[in-house]
């Protein structure tokens, strides 16, 4: 049946079952709001009176399952007030040895998921000229990561996404806002893929470029803080299109534009130990 306590948000929360999702989730619960996660891994509904979310079977991947999905809280719920696109990999390699049945993927996942999602939520957004949708992208969309040019174009791609599609909403009512992470404890260094193929050749830059960003996030943000500022950005009656959270991914971008190309491009060479010039 649906709810009837329309002062409880619904929210959907895609890539729910660990990291910056499940901290997300678990906070928006904790403070009143009626959440649904997802997972591919299958159905796991947890006690609502316990004030947990809900977790859903999802596959961004497939339209059908992400039409189902939404279909499914609609049902439950009656309404849907916010989702926010959390589902994504990060795919290590370089660009010469990335198939382009990989790099598909990972653009079917980071991008086309998105899109998806989008697509299934708007028609009741629109219908009810009320909405808010969130995007994860990341750091990595403002400053492309070396090694992994895949994952850096696919944020970049959502960058230009959330862009447009926040002109095309707001005169429906419905908001889009963008999160830029930077380095937090994801859970994303034991779920990074790697290309199948490798050359010799860029086994050392590789491996060094990959290392720096495994310790980068095994000493990053706790994802519960981010999630502290995401239900922050929800309770803002006017929120801008682009947050950056946490130090690096305020920091990185502002270097980038500041310091001349040649000078930013040495110390991204030297931090990841990809050679010399």
């Amino acid at each position: 049946m649906p709810d009837s306590r329309p002062n409880r948000p619904v929210v959907l929360v895609t890539g729910a079952s660990s990291g910056l999702g499940l901290a997300t989730a678990t906070l928006l619960a904790a403070n009143g709001y009626r959440v649904y996660g997802t997972t591919r891994r299958g159905s796991a509904a947890t006690a609502r009176d316990r004030g947990a979310p809900t977790l859903l079977k999802l596959d961004v991947q497939d339209d059908a399952s992400a039409r189902r999905c939404v279909n499914e809280v609609l049902q439950t719920e009656g309404r849907l007030d916010i989702l926010i696109n959390n589902a994504g990999y990060f795919l290590g390699g370089a660009l010469e040895e990335t198939s382009i049945a990989e790099a598909r993927d990972q653009f079917d996942t980071n991008f086309f998921g998105v899109v998806r999602m989008i697509q299934a939520v708007l028609p009741h957004m629109r219908s009810r000229r009320c909405g808010q949708i969130l995007i994860v992208g990341s750091m990595a969309g403002l400053v492309s990561v070396p090694f992994a040019g895949f994952y850096a174009a696919s944020k970049f791609a959502l960058e230009g996404l959330a862009e447009s599609l926040r002109h095309e909403l707001r005169p429906l009512g419905i908001r889009v806002v963008l999160l830029e992470p930077g380095f937090f404890r994801s859970g994303m260094t034991e779920a990074t893929r790697r290309t199948t193929r490798r050359i010799s050749e860029y086994d050392s830059a590789r491996e060094g470029a990959l290392g720096y960003m495994a310790r980068s996030q095994q000493n990053g943000v706790e994802p519960a803080t981010l999630a502290r500022a995401i239900l922050k950005v929800l309770s803002n009656p006017r929120p801008r299109l682009r947050y950056r959270l946490g130090p690096d991914a305020r920091l990185l971008p502002l270097l980038k534009s500041a310091l001349p190309q040649s000078l930013f491009e040495w110390g991204t060479r030297r931090a990841m130990r990809l050679g010399n010039d």
